[in-house]
Formats: C-alpha cells, structure tokens, sequence
C-alpha cells in the first residue's frame, strides 16, 4: 500500500509536496478505512483547475512509465512554472512489514537523472543517468549500453527477474500492475494488466460479471436487475432480437428492459464503475477514480465508498470529487481528505483536513463550506448587482 507520495515540479505542484497516507492517531472508522496503519484512500476536494486530477494523476504517471507500451511525453508532467528544470516524484509503499521506497527524476528533456529503490533503509539500486548499480540482480553494475536515458531502470528489472528472491518487491509489483483507472466523465477504464482486460463493462458481463453484478444489486435493494443477452423485452410476450449480446436494465416488476445506452448517465457511470469496485475488493490494488461523483446521487456515493472500505482489504482508493456530502466522519476519516488550492505561479498545494485537529463529532462539511479547510473558489459574490 501507498504510504506516502512526494512531488515536486510535476503538473501543477511547483513546490515540493507531501501526500501523507499513513493513518493518524484518529480511532473513527479504523476497522473498516485503515489496515495495517495505512488508509484505504484518500479524498481531494477543491474548486476547478485547483490541481485536485493532478494529485492522483502522480500515481497514474508511476503506473504509466512502469507498465505502458505507448510512448510517454514526461514534458506533458512538467510544471508549467517550473522551479528548476528536473521533476521529481517518490513514493513509499508498506508490503506486510516491508517499508519500500522508490523515487526518480527526469529532467526537462525527458531523460532519467536519478534513479534509486530503497528496502527498509537499505539502497537496493541506485542509478545516476545511464549509469546503474544494483544489490538486486545477479549483475552488480550496468552502463550507458544497459540503461535508456529516457526509461526506468525498475521497469527492466521487473521485466527481467519478476524481483525473484525479494517477496515484498514481487507483490508490491503484483499490487501496482492490478490497479485501474477510471475517468467517470469519459465512461473510460484503464488497467495495466492485461489480465484485467475483463473489466470492461462488456466484457465483465461476459465473463463470470453478470452473477456478481446482480448480487450487488440484489443486496442493496436496488429493485433493477442487469440482462445481458441477444434479445431484450420490449413489451409482455413480444422480443427485440440483436445480432450481438447488448446491456439491458429490467425494474423488478416491469416487464420492459431497457436498452443500456438509453439508460440514465447515473446508471452508466455506476455500471461502468462496479467491475473496477468489485475488483478492488477481491484483489490487492490501487483504484483511482477522477470525477467520481460524475451522475452518482448522494447516496449511491456514499454507498460505493462504505461498500470499497468494508470490503477491500489491502487495496487502496484514490478519488476527486466535488461532492461535499462526502466530508462526513461516519464515511471518512479527517486524515483521508485533502483540499487542493493554486496559488498564482506557487502552483497547487494541499492542506490536510486532520491538520486542523476536528473532532469526530465536528461536522466537516461545514467546516469546509466556511473555509476552515481552505479549498473553496475564490469567486465574487456580485450576482446581486447584475440588472
């Protein structure tokens, strides 16, 4: 699990930034939002183009440079005022009692700087440009033949040994390549694995996804059922017949079934989303959802987080959101919700809502709504005096 993320240069954080997600000494919601001393997840709120998407995009950048064959443009991540030329980003991860850090720097050409991997303080490898030395492979140093300047050296040992003979790295590796990302406004989901390929609405329902899916329904009351076939009801008795299995949604009662692309953009969202939920909650991983709340109700919100917390267990959540409903110490913890702000060239910076010591009585959505969190536009109120 991720325990802690440093930026700095990158996208809109200029300066050097901390995103701690270790648990503090809060007692609220410890069965279900912390385990092993780490948050499940951590919510970032803020006004428009305040940074909040690139909080979470520092872990999609990670998982983008270790597992993706597309070519990546690191001048796309650079801080657009930059205070020097090179970005940097580390990450601390806990696997069981392992503290695993891992951190590079790219300079302003897209070339790989500085390179290192740390396991319980000791320097694992550690590289300078095109030059490497490594305690992890049977090869202890490697030169400008061996090492692409514009690619992680990590990502060729990885590729080359699976880290055999260090558990800790091969399930931290395991954990990062099961992990997806869902953009809720685009109905898109990215995975890393290609195993997970299934997670795919489409596809999920033509696996073993329908049973599931239903069941998730069924349990919560949601009195609709998912049918995922070659021809759909649209009165008693009388049948539509396509040439491919298509998604439909039949109310319980009703015997009319609705096509999926004339449902509502809440049911979309949510059937698009439930596969990656699901998924979190039965494999070790990290979900990372921007604009989660794109056409969810309130309730169905929170409903989804309470369902992740309870249900994961080493898996880890990452979400945007503008809903402040979601700021209530019966759904997360003070320490899982960040503010984002930008501030003129010093770029974004956050403020941890824990920072401020709320008591779990207090009512953060208030708390924020009144600026005690910062976080909140900076508009001008002058709607009053336009005639």
């Amino acid at each position: 699990m991720i325990t802690k993320i440093v930026l700095e240069n990158f996208k809109s954080f200029r300066n050097r930034t901390t995103i701690d997600v270790n648990a503090t000494n809060y007692q609220i919601l410890n069965d279900t939002n912390v385990y092993n001393n780490v948050l499940k997840g951590l919510l970032f709120v803020g006004s428009n183009a305040s940074g909040k998407t690139n909080a979470i995009t520092s872990i999609l950048f990670l998982l983008e440079l270790l597992f993706s064959n597309k070519e990546i443009n690191i001048q796309d991540y650079f801080c657009f005022f930059p205070c020097s030329m090179e970005m940097f980003l580390e990450f601390t991860f806990k696997i069981d009692n392992d503290d695993i850090v891992y951190g590079f720097i790219y300079d302003i050409d897209g070339n790989v700087s500085k390179e290192y991997l740390e396991l319980n303080g000791e320097i694992k490898f550690n590289r300078i440009k095109d030059g490497a030395e490594s305690k992890i492979t049977d090869r202890k140093y490697y030169g400008n033949l061996d090492v692409d300047k514009k690619t992680l050296f990590i990502r060729n040992i990885y590729f080359n040994t699976k880290f055999k003979g260090y558990p800790s790295l091969e399930k931290l590796f395991d954990y990062l390549i099961n992990s997806v990302h869902i953009n809720s406004v685009m109905q898109k989901t990215v995975v890393f694995n290609s195993k997970n390929n299934n997670l795919n609405i489409l596809n999920y329902l033509e696996g073993n996804g329908l049973k599931k899916v239903n069941d998730f329904f069924d349990f919560f009351g949601f009195n609709q059922e998912v049918c995922f076939e070659t021809e759909h009801q649209i009165s008693k008795g009388i049948y539509a017949v396509h040439k491919e299995k298509e998604i439909f949604l039949k109310r319980n009662n009703i015997d009319i079934w609705i096509p999926f692309r004339y449902e509502s953009l809440g049911n979309q969202t949510l059937l698009n989303m439930l596969p990656a939920i699901l998924h979190a909650t039965e494999n070790d991983c990290i979900l990372i959802i921007d604009e989660f709340s794109s056409a969810l109700h309130n309730e169905l919100e929170e409903l989804m987080i309470r369902y992740f917390m309870k249900n994961s267990k080493g898996s880890q959540i990452f979400i945007v959101s503008h809903s402040t409903n979601l700021l209530k110490t019966t759904l997360l913890r003070p320490d899982q919700i960040y503010s984002v702000n930008f501030e003129d060239e010093n770029g974004s910076y956050l403020k941890r809502f824990s920072s401020e010591g709320p008591r779990e009585s207090q009512n953060l959505e208030r708390m924020y709504l009144n600026g005690r969190f910062d976080g909140l536009p900076r508009y001008k109120n002058t709607i009053n005096q336009v005639e």
